[in-house]
């Protein structure tokens, strides 16, 4: 499961981290949880978690024997290469694709830890890297069905059932392929109240498809250690807001859901594609099809600058609301986590803090 990542500026610190983080000196936590621009997020993976800082990234995973590999990169933010990509919407898109980018190299990397067998290393090939972009087009291709084809197609379907708006063309006895056209082949709708009514009932069926999903992976086994380590990453990051000290029992502690948490972005991101929406009307299907997947990134864009404005007062009325969907979803995608959980989070961001920038 991939979840949304959170991004922010470059934090700057005068002290050598490299000598201060393996002992989790609370002075140091306290002076980086103090920067407001810092701000950690991560995933949960097979066995593992990985924690991502403005700067960096770093994966840790639990063997079958036990211990804990870890592999951590500094993550060049890709608005510093193309200064279009950090403007405001432009950038929502850019760090969605990126954060999709980084959390199928962190799945392909716990899968591989899972996979190996003592002693050996974990090494990435052109076979992962092909086997990553396959999985992301998968992903991609997956969602694009679930949550945009098959909900407008199944409320066209609706609405002409129940006589709201017309078919294409009157369906003839015995032909089956034209029954189908008439029914999906376009969307006649004239009056604008009929239309604002049909795409929040697009919206609802493509939240209801999301919390089927949600539900249905949650009765897994396997899906149910991954959340027990989403669990263990917000309880993990809350600690470090909170400048405590990264250890087992101060995470212990801390709430399992976390209002920056991606799924909370899912809900943005389905509120603000009805309304986007709801202005567009094609009488053709195909159009309708076609301009809400490439309106996607601008969802996604849209969608981030709420998240990011409403962020800025985390106490605030607006950031609660958009947040409590969220909150309540959470319930489901995490579990409390045992103390070997908390304990792979902890090193995983360890690691990444590791990776910040420092000046001297």
């Amino acid at each position: 499961m991939v979840a949304a990542q959170r991004k922010a500026g470059v934090l700057l610190f005068g002290v050598d981290p490299m000598g201060l983080f393996g002992g989790k000196s609370r002075i140091l936590n306290i002076a980086m949880a103090m920067q407001r621009d810092l701000i950690v997020g991560g995933q949960a993976v097979m066995e593992g978690v990985m924690m991502r800082t403005p700067s960096a990234y770093a994966v840790a995973c639990r063997r079958p024997d036990g211990t804990i590999v870890t592999t951590s990169e500094r993550l060049p933010k890709w608005s510093d290469r193309n200064r279009l990509l950090g403007l405001p919407v432009i950038r929502g898109g850019a760090i969605l694709v990126q954060t999709m980018l980084l959390g199928i190299k962190a799945l392909n990397f716990s899968a591989n830890v899972a996979e190996q067998k003592e002693g050996e290393k974990s090494a990435a090939s052109p076979k992962q890297s092909a086997s990553a972009l396959a999985s992301m087009a998968v992903a991609i291709g997956f969602n694009v069905l679930l949550f945009i084809i098959a909900p407008l197609v199944l409320t066209n379907i609706v609405f002409i059932g129940l006589g709201l708006i017309e078919p294409s063309s009157a369906p003839v006895e015995g032909d089956i392929v034209g029954a189908v056209l008439a029914y999906t082949r376009t969307i006649e709708i004239a009056d604008p109240a009929t239309w604002i009514a049909f795409n929040l009932v697009d919206g609802i069926l493509r939240l209801l498809f999301f919390l089927i999903m949600i539900f249905s992976m949650s009765r897994m086994n396997d899906i149910r250690r991954i959340f027990e380590y989403h669990g263990a990453e917000h309880k993990t990051v809350y600690t470090w807001e909170k400048g405590l000290d990264l250890t087992t029992e101060n995470a212990f502690a801390q709430r399992r859901q976390h209002p920056r948490c991606g799924t909370s972005f899912l809900m943005v991101v389905m509120m603000v594609a009805i309304l986007l929406f709801s202005v567009i009307n094609f009488n053709e299907m195909w159009m309708n099809l076609v301009v809400r997947i490439l309106l996607m990134p601008l969802v996604a864009g849209l969608s981030y600058e709420i998240i990011k404005y409403a962020a800025k007062g985390e106490a605030g009325s607006l950031f609660s609301v958009l947040t409590t969907p969220g909150i309540w979803l959470q319930d489901i995608t995490t579990r409390e986590p045992d103390e070997k959980q908390l304990e792979v989070a902890i090193v995983a961001l360890e690691e990444s803090l590791r990776l910040e920038p420092v000046i001297s």
